[in-house]
């Protein structure tokens, strides 16, 4: 029965000391923490902190909204451009006729078209909406407005 008691006391001091220790320890930690502060320092430092919090919380809520609009702004921007090169007519060489389409992301936009022969050079503008033309399209066009979609 004693040494049941004895090995309980020396368990119960054991964890006396664990806990000594412990607390040693903390308090190192805590002192290197709030080394050259004060108490009343360390709560300004935290009233700064939350001042700064919130002028950043607005600033973030100002740069959402800047950036919604800006990004609605960019939807209908040209985001697409496609260009076809050909020979319009059989007696011109070089590919000097072109068809470029500029599209939104929505597939509106403009295509212009430009057909060169020796004597002239013709330019044409056609409306796109939705990736089509009330106007009727030729092959190059067309072509120029694929490769626009896939830009």
């Amino acid at each position: 029965m004693l040494a049941l008691e004895n090995i309980i006391i020396y368990g119960v001091l054991f964890l006396v000391l664990l806990l000594v220790i412990w607390a040693i320890l903390t308090e190192i930690r805590l002192r290197k923490f709030f080394a050259g502060k004060n108490g009343q320092s360390l709560e300004s430092v935290i009233r700064d902190l939350e001042k700064e919090l919130g002028r950043l919380g607005g600033a973030k809520e100002n740069i959402e909204k800047n950036l919604s609009h800006i990004e609605k702004r960019l939807r209908r921007c040209v985001q697409g451009v496609g260009i076809v090169r050909f020979n319009a007519f059989a007696d011109s060489g070089g590919n000097q006729s072109f068809a470029i389409a500029l599209i939104n992301e929505a597939g509106d936009g403009v295509i212009i078209s430009s057909l060169y022969s020796r004597e002239k050079v013709s330019v044409f503008a056609k409306p796109i909406i939705n990736n089509k033309s009330e106007f009727e399209l030729t092959e190059e066009e067309k072509e120029a407005i694929k490769r626009a979609r896939l830009s």
